[in-house]
């Protein structure tokens, strides 16, 4: 398998890097597009199972009648078993020989047929399943003939990466494109309707309300979460008390938004007679009318709900711009200081110029998370009284009008409002990495 050439000899016989590049993914789309078909398509009527004798729906159904006591150990030695077999191929996969190489090729053969008769055991997959076990063969050979560094290099690189590649090509890549076509087409995905679902989404009172409240969102959120996050990181960590005063601040970031929403609820609560929500009751003691803060238009319901994230994104910013700014190196604040600086020319010029990445960051992460909020309006208001976002009317549009094309229309347009920020992103980390 190593073979005998000279040195010379296997030099001039090289494959270059790019041919070896594109072979590899070549054969990898290749070994995609057949897995994606062997699990999106239906068994053929009359179809023989051909099986091992038991699938994994088996075993489950086998293992859920048993007592929990014995359930237990069942599962773990099982595991322990996968486990077992997955360690042993990474540890033989990278060593010299013939033995270990005809190993790794009848790996790679076996495994995707085994797994095909207990995931899908039907007949007509059968094919599919061998014709990936061959590709499969045929690219990891070639891996191993020219790994550069080791025999089986390229094979546990392939190893490593290839349950990734898949789960985001079947995860990720395919639902995205899927989605795209969906858009184009009306609720019952049955005829095309070329850009009417993108239409409605900016011309319908539903679909207008969120795309706006969703671009509120996206700038105040952030902005005010920085803002407070970066004041308690600035006179907490000059405060007595410091750990007890982060941890205060920081317990909103535990609570998910399902139960910060429920706790804001009792605030906002607005009936008739004795008010129980915090707001309201304070309103009335004073002497003034309850007010329906949910209900209250315009926009007064959407800050309303973003007060409730942003409770809950503070603490999240404080600490990671408290970190920052301990990072900051002390011989910029004391040359500053030299300078004749006071503390808030050595806060805008000094500290906010050394924790720029931080705030990035925190920017970045916060915006996004503030575009796809959905449980905060769900639980509130439920998208009543123009309160809606873009998340939120997705779920809605599909799960309770069954419209398919408008939620695919409002699923690319919230995409394409986090895609700026994911290219910002990737921008100012090469820049920090070409600085590095």
């Amino acid at each position: 398998m190593t073979g005998t050439l000279t040195a010379e000899q296997s030099s001039k016989n090289r494959i270059p890097r790019s041919v070896t590049g594109v072979i590899v993914a070549v054969a990898a789309v290749l070994i995609v597009a057949l897995f994606i078909f062997v699990i999106t398509r239906g068994p053929a009527d009359g179809a023989l199972p051909v099986s091992l004798g038991f699938s994994l729906n088996s075993f489950f159904v086998w293992i859920g009648g048993l007592t929990p006591l014995l359930q237990i150990p069942i599962v773990l030695v099982v595991f322990a078993v996968v486990v077992g077999l997955i360690l042993v191929l990474v540890e033989f996969a990278p060593r010299p020989g013939r033995g270990y190489f005809w190993l790794r090729i009848a790996a790679c053969f076996v495994i995707p047929v085994l797994a095909a008769m207990l995931l899908r055991p039907y007949q007509n997959a059968v094919v599919y399943v061998v014709g990936i076990a061959l590709a499969a063969g045929a690219l990891l050979f070639f891996a191993d003939y020219r790994a550069r560094a080791g025999t089986g290099y390229l094979v546990q690189l392939i190893i490593f990466l290839a349950p990734a590649a898949v789960l985001i090509l079947v995860g990720l890549i395919y639902p995205a494109l899927s989605t795209l076509i969906q858009s184009f087409f009306d609720k019952t995905g049955a005829q095309f309707v070329g850009l009417e679902n993108y239409v409605w989404v900016f011309t319908n009172p539903d679909g207008f309300w969120s795309v706006i409240n969703t671009l509120i969102w996206a700038a105040l959120a952030p902005s005010i979460s920085i803002i407070l996050g970066l004041a308690y990181a600035v006179f907490i960590d000059k405060a007595r008390g410091e750990r007890v005063l982060k941890v205060l601040v920081f317990m909103p970031v535990a609570i998910s938004f399902v139960g910060a929403g429920i706790i804001f609820k009792f605030v906002y609560d607005y009936r008739q007679g004795p008010q129980i929500g915090l707001l309201n009751a304070i309103i009335t003691w004073f002497g003034g009318q309850p007010v329906g803060w949910l209900d209250a238009q315009p926009f007064i319901n959407t800050l309303c709900l973003l007060a409730v994230f942003i409770w809950t994104q503070t603490g999240f910013a404080m600490v990671f711009l408290s970190a920052a700014i301990k990072a900051v190196p002390t011989e910029q604040n004391e040359a500053a200081s030299l300078d004749g600086a006071n503390a808030w020319q050595l806060f805008r010029n000094v500290t906010v110029p050394g924790i720029r990445s931080s705030l990035i960051v925190v920017l970045t992460t916060i915006t996004i998370a503030s575009l796809k909020v959905y449980d905060i309006v769900a639980v509130l208001t439920g998208g009543r009284s123009n309160s809606t976002v873009v998340a939120f009317e997705m779920v809605n549009q599909q799960q309770r009008f069954q419209s398919y094309g408008h939620s695919a229309a409002l699923a690319l347009v919230l995409f394409l409002f986090v895609l700026p920020l994911i290219i910002y992103n990737v921008r100012q980390m090469r820049k920090q990495k070409e600085i590095r």
